[in-house]
């Protein structure tokens, strides 16, 4: 990948006022890209985006759980860019506890941000994607998307399904040259994981018996998702991409 690689693609990029979202729109925009960054904390949204150098980022407000706020965000982007290259469902929240104890109102609310904010947001580009001759969309699991964890019901249910409808999705827009794929992070170092009073060796200690012994910094799951959107990645569709530190290889070291 080169600084230009991405010139004239056009990338939107939901969960985008920080943590991952923020790094690959960062790292898209300066290999060329126009970059949208999307989300529901507009002050961030627009400081981050105006820290973004070269002034190809900008910010969009967007509720990924209405359709109504999906058709006009591709609306707004395809007015003032032409078209739509590159989607990265990046948006997704996390509520932990037993299952007895989650209740309905809140499972339900995991999976409207996390499912059906991606299928929307997949319903929306694909047609905008298809008159551009093709693109490239990312879609986030989890590796608890990969095995089961407790406390963890609503998300887990919701990152497994993430990749379901990834594989469906791919069979579907292959024809229309739209490549689909899906992210798996492992820990990550984001304001989503930040634990109160923890430093950076408390994180590290955490996940000190998995594989590299420590959590990912957001640029280097952003380096995967820059792969998968830029045409070295032009064969790939349908497929789980894992960048876990080596979290779901097996279980951990005794010491």
């Amino acid at each position: 990948m080169t600084a230009d690689s991405f010139t004239g693609k056009v990338a939107l990029i939901t969960g985008a006022a920080r943590g991952i979202g923020a790094a690959t729109a960062e790292l898209l925009a300066s290999n060329g890209a126009s970059v949208i960054l999307a989300d529901k904390r507009d002050e961030l949204g627009r400081e981050t985006a105006a820290k973004i150098p070269g002034g190809s980022a900008r910010y969009v407000s967007l509720d990924v759980t209405s359709e109504d706020a999906w058709a006009a965000a591709i609306s707004d982007v395809v007015d003032t860019e032409g078209g739509i290259d590159i989607l990265i469902n990046a948006a997704g929240i996390i509520r932990v506890g037993p299952m007895t104890e989650c209740p309905p109102n809140v499972f339900r609310s995991v999976l409207e941000t996390n499912v059906v904010g991606t299928f929307l947001g997949m319903r929306a580009v694909a047609g905008e994607m298809h008159r551009r001759g093709g693109g490239s969309i990312i879609n986030f699991s989890s590796p608890q998307g990969i095995e089961g964890r407790y406390g963890m019901s609503a998300y887990t249910a919701s990152k497994f399904a993430i990749r379901g409808l990834t594989k469906t999705a791919a069979i579907e827009l292959g024809p229309l040259g739209i490549r689909v794929n899906t992210v798996i992070p492992g820990p990550t170092k984001t304001a989503m994981t930040a634990r109160a009073g923890w430093t950076d060796e408390d994180y590290n200690a955490a996940y000190g018996l998995y594989p590299l012994g420590r959590m990912a910094e957001a640029i280097e799951i952003a380096r995967l998702c820059a792969f998968l959107a830029s045409s070295d990645a032009s064969y790939c569709t349908g497929t789980d991409f894992i960048a876990d530190g080596g979290v779901t290889a097996g279980k951990p070291r005794d010491s």
